[in-house]
């Protein structure tokens, strides 16, 4: 059997049309091959054209300037959506019950809000105590400070001596330059307003998120053309979903212990009921930020177990309980708790601090290593992302 492909090509004439001016077409020639259809490509689709990293480096900047310029914006619906990842849980529980979703997202933010406020209404005065003395105590903290860092000083005057001597540098009083600010009467007047609006902007958004969340994630998804987009996409909600309510919901209860624990503590330590839950609160919040938060929380125990008391041992114990307790709740409890699926490299964790403490501040710390899970949920579910998602780990 001959080969088709080898095979010449075939002149095909066409006779020139009669009573018509056109000069006739001449023959073209006919390749057999070139006339073959067409082979669909792999599973009918054409391969999906990749952006350049130049291209991508360029739209992660993007995103981040516009995340930081619209701030005032975003935080409130991203504050929201997170406070409905927490809720869900409860009122999927609810549901089990015969309570429709509607009252059930209601009776949580109701509970959640009235919480928050009783809790306020405890701490506002022994805050609002500290704040007023805090320059009294900073006059009795110095003398306790001066005796502990007193060989250092002299250790840093002896050194300083001996830079001045070998670099021949006369020893001279040093000009000091003193900036001033002006405090605008109107920022704090024009800020109180603002604040309320968008702690009622996420309340309310907070319940819409409960209510209609489910019925707005289908609608979005009706949205995408393809049959394999849309499981993908499913895929990766209700990943986040679940996985993002389940972590938010455990870690919001393990820090909640963790600060009754300790304020339990600081108030067997003789510390003042109203104080302990001030400082128990202080250390719940800080912990939703790993590292930077408990190196906050152990330089505020140092300061007020040396304001606090008057012996220097008793005066760093309540930074040790905090260490302490920091370090089983860490290294033990939430490991167990929660697994490896939701393990977060250290380094990429300080860097996520870092980039979203500078772009929202203390909202930015809390919501770091919720947004980081999310991240590297959304890449274990695309085909070809599974390596940056291991890089995470």
């Amino acid at each position: 059997m001959s080969d088709l492909t080898a095979a010449p090509p075939v002149t095909v004439a066409i006779p020139p049309t009669t009573g018509g001016t056109a000069p006739p077409i001449p023959p073209q020639p006919f390749d057999a091959a070139v006339a073959q259809p067409s082979v669909p490509e792999a599973n009918g689709a054409r391969p999906r054209p990749r952006a350049s990293m130049a291209l991508m480096v360029l739209a992660t900047l993007a995103v981040g300037f516009t995340l930081y310029a619209v701030q005032d914006l975003f935080l409130p619906v991203l504050l929201a959506m997170f406070f409905a990842l927490v809720g869900n849980p409860i009122i999927r529980q609810l549901q089990k019950l015969w309570i429709p979703r509607f009252v059930g997202a209601l009776l949580v933010l109701i509970l959640g809000v009235a919480g928050t406020v009783q809790l306020g209404r405890q701490l506002v005065a022994p805050a609002g105590e500290w704040i007023r003395q805090v320059p009294s105590q900073m006059h009795d903290l110095a003398p306790k400070l001066r005796t502990l860092v007193k060989p250092v000083r002299e250790a840093g005057k002896a050194a300083e001596n001996i830079a001045r001597a070998a670099g021949g540098e006369a020893s001279g009083s040093t000009v000091q330059v003193v900036k001033t600010e002006a405090n605008d009467p109107y920022k704090a007047l024009t800020a109180t307003p603002r604040l309320i609006a968008s702690i009622l902007a996420v309340v309310l958004l907070t319940f819409f998120f409960m209510v209609y969340g489910q019925s707005l994630q289908r609608n979005a998804i009706a949205l995408l053309p393809g049959r394999q987009q849309k499981r993908i996409t499913v895929e990766i909600l209700q990943a986040i979903e679940h996985e993002i309510s389940r972590y938010m919901l455990t870690i919001t209860v393990i820090n909640a212990l963790f600060g009754l624990i300790f304020a339990a503590v600081l108030y067997f330590l003789q510390v003042p009921l109203d104080e302990a839950l001030l400082w128990g609160t202080m250390a719940a919040l800080l912990n939703f930020a790993p590292y930077v938060g408990p190196l906050i929380g152990i330089f505020i125990m140092l300061v007020m177990g040396f304001v606090s008391f008057h012996d220097p041992l008793h005066s760093m114990l309540p930074a040790g309980i905090y260490l302490g307790l920091h370090t089983l709740e860490g290294q033990i409890i939430t490991p167990i708790v929660l697994g490896r699926r939701m393990a977060l490299s250290p380094l990429i964790l300080i860097l996520g601090l870092m980039v979203f403490g500078w772009m929202w501040g203390i909202i930015g710390l809390l919501l770091a290593v919720p947004l980081l899970v999310c991240v590297k949920l959304v890449l274990a579910k695309i085909d070809g992302l599974e390596g940056w998602a291991k890089l995470l780990e």
